[in-house]
């Protein structure tokens, strides 16, 4: 009885020590998985900080140097248009004369020996100018054909004349008339004829501002080179 009751004893201690290296083994293998799961954690966390420093550092390489903005200066506007300095305006075919009233532009011009039935004076031929008239002032304005005149560019007091309107009816629908109302903003284009030395090419139609009071303002001229032309 002795005999079994140490060989039950000895079994038992068996299975006691057996199942404490169970227990030791798995304790083991538990710290060992975690310092392995703690290692693998680490190196990922390594790897990821390297990465988005990499990632960083890659696209601000890329990334496009901003020069500075050079400042723009801005230009004064310049009126188009020719004004006039100490009292004279001078300008060309094409340019907008800027009267203090309004603008005129000499468009086209040309000579012929008669015009829409027209026939001038001996020794005289017809310069016919087209002439865009544009009202800048405040008001509606009253134009007149005697608000323009042609010179011959000589130096004799009577190198200069008016439109045949002046004198006579006229001829064309096409011609400004001898008077007309121009509203506030409101322009016209029309003919103006002249009778002209037959001998003379070059010209200038020109403009005087005058005023209520019978004050003078200031003159403009535009010059040019009138072609040759079939009349109507």
């Amino acid at each position: 009885m002795k005999k079994l009751t140490l060989a039950l004893v000895g079994i038992a201690l068996a299975f006691s020590l057996v199942g404490c290296g169970n227990v030791k083994s798995t304790v083991k293998e538990n710290e060992e998985s975690q310092e392995q799961e703690d290692d693998r954690e680490e190196r990922e966390t390594r790897e990821t900080r390297e990465e988005r420093a990499a990632r960083e550092t890659q696209e601000e390489e890329e990334e496009p140097v901003q020069e500075p903005e050079e400042e723009s200066v801005e230009e004064p506007v310049q009126a188009e248009g020719i004004t006039a300095q100490e009292g004279y305006g001078e300008g060309r075919m094409g340019d907008t004369m800027k009267t203090y009233f309004f603008d005129y532009t000499i468009n086209s011009a040309y000579l012929c020996d008669e015009f829409n039935g027209y026939v001038p004076a001996e020794g005289n031929r017809l310069l016919v100018a087209e002439a865009t008239v544009k009202n800048t002032f405040n008001e509606s304005i009253v134009m007149y054909d005697t608000d323009f005149q042609v010179q011959w560019n000589s130096t004799g007091e009577e190198d200069y004349d008016f439109p045949i309107t002046f004198y006579a009816d006229p001829v064309s629908d096409e011609q400004l008339p001898a008077e007309y109302e121009l509203g506030i903003s409101k322009d016209r284009t029309g003919l103006l004829v002249f009778e002209v030395p037959a001998d003379k090419k070059d010209f200038s139609i020109s403009y005087l501002e005058l005023f209520d009071d019978d004050s003078e303002g200031n003159v403009f001229f535009v010059f040019f080179t009138a072609e040759e032309g079939s009349g109507e």
